[in-house]
């Protein structure tokens, strides 16, 4: 009896093999597609949960330096006013310098005398440079109008606002790996051409020297300090952003009532609202990750 052996076409066709190079597999088209490519797919493999205690903690920073701006547009008020008088700024300039030097002595994990010497010559050198300009940024924008340096200076601090790095330093900062983005440099020369538009705004030069001093160290140093004193001790950052907050809504206060209004509820947005809207859209977040995902490289490329 003669048997009829048919041959299985799937048994003769070769396995097909996930390559990267190597052209087409004999059998099958470019753009074929195995059963088991999606065998290896992942869901929501990198998706970090995060709780809403964790949240606020973190947004503190963000309202502790929105604090810090509002505070120096009201020295900048103030000033403007003739409330606060050159001999009060100059005090005050040597106070915020010395209160910075202190912190970052307590909170530094490596200093040596030729490294606080350095900075030393560095701040000199600055103080010198800025007095001897002073003359010049007094009379820097006599021909604009003074709306004209508001609307400015009010644009400039939102810019400010907008691009500075609420997470790091505005200046590398003592063991740090990174250096500041290039965004962070941008927010801080916005700052700083403000704190020069209100000082051209002054009647004498000392009153110029005076303000552009405390402005320049707000803008530079503060967000380094509070750097250190939050690697130091997270505790104690939280502790000095609700002071801040509390002195802050005061002054403020005082200023104005609808102010107040405004700036304390940008202060329950950022701490309440905020970090509630990020739990709740976490829950929509849907990430896929698969054989089809680009390679990444395990080191920094730039080391």
């Amino acid at each position: 009896m003669e048997t009829n052996r048919t041959e299985n076409p799937a048994s003769s066709q070769p396995k097909w093999r996930k390559v990267a190079y190597g052209g087409m597999q004999p059998g099958f088209d470019d753009n074929h597609i195995d059963d088991s490519f999606l065998a290896e797919m992942v869901m929501n493999a990198n998706v970090v949960k995060r709780s809403m205690l964790k949240v606020m903690l973190d947004s503190v920073s963000i309202s502790q330096y929105l604090c810090v701006v509002a505070l120096v547009v009201l020295v900048w008020t103030y000033t403007l006013q003739s409330t606060i008088s050159e001999n009060f700024l100059l005090l005050l300039d040597v106070s915020v310098l010395g209160l910075g030097f202190l912190v970052l002595v307590s909170t530094a994990e490596m200093l040596s005398f030729s490294l606080l010497l350095n900075y030393f010559l560095k701040i000199s050198f600055f103080i010198t440079a800025l007095y001897v300009l002073s003359p010049i940024y007094h009379t820097l924008t006599r021909s604009i109008s003074s709306d004209t340096i508001i609307a400015l200076t009010a644009s400039l601090v939102m810019l400010h606002l907008f691009l500075h790095n609420y997470s790091g330093s505005t200046v590398k900062a003592l063991g740090a790996l990174e250096n500041p983005s290039f965004t962070s440099n941008i927010s801080l020369n916005a700052s700083i051409v403000a704190s020069l538009l209100i000082a051209s705004r002054l009647p004498s030069r000392l009153h110029v020297f005076a303000i552009v001093f405390f402005s320049v160290q707000i803008f530079l140093f503060v967000p380094l300090v509070t750097y250190c004193i939050k690697k130091y001790s997270f505790r104690l950052h939280i502790f000095i952003s609700f002071v801040l907050m509390t002195v802050t809504l005061t002054f403020v206060y005082r200023l104005h009532t609808l102010l107040f209004v405004l700036f304390f509820s940008v202060l329950v947005f950022v701490n309440l609202v905020c970090p509630y809207w990020l739990i709740r859209i976490q829950e929509y977040k849907f990430e896929i990750n698969g054989p089809w995902d680009e390679a990444r490289l395990c080191f920094d490329i730039t080391e």
